[in-house]
């Protein structure tokens, strides 16, 4: 089991940058292939970007490849996503999820554990 903590949100302008992180508590940290999620008000929760338990393979929503960057740094527990380029459509509740599965994971039912989300607001 993981307990995972997101953090970096807040208040930008569009063309701005934000680094979120995520601190995961335990030992297997490692094993899990990371998420980001995002669930702007009255939507449903959309993928952002996933990337594998050795961090080699990452992949991203269409809506924002080539503008984020997701990335772990295994030492510390901890990922990242950094987003560039922001816009206004980018406002949402930003969730990390941890999973053991290793296929492509795209969907949040393939996700067993979840932070308690970090607002992005971006305003034009």
């Amino acid at each position: 089991q993981v307990q995972l903590v997101d953090s970096g949100g807040g208040l930008v302008q569009a063309g701005g940058s934000l680094r979120l992180s995520c601190a995961a508590s335990g030992r297997t940290f490692s094993t899990y292939t990371m998420g980001w999620f995002r669930q702007a008000p009255g939507k449903e929760r959309e993928f952002v970007a996933y990337i594998t338990r050795s961090g080699l393979i990452t992949y991203y929503a269409d809506s924002v490849k080539g503008r984020f960057t997701i990335s772990r740094d295994n030492a510390k527990n901890t990922v990242y996503l950094q987003m560039n380029s922001l816009k206004p459509e980018d406002t949402a509740v930003y969730f990390c999820a941890a999973t053991p599965r290793v296929t492509i994971l795209t969907s949040s039912h393939q996700y067993d554990y979840w932070g308690q989300g970090t607002q992005v607001t971006v305003s034009s």
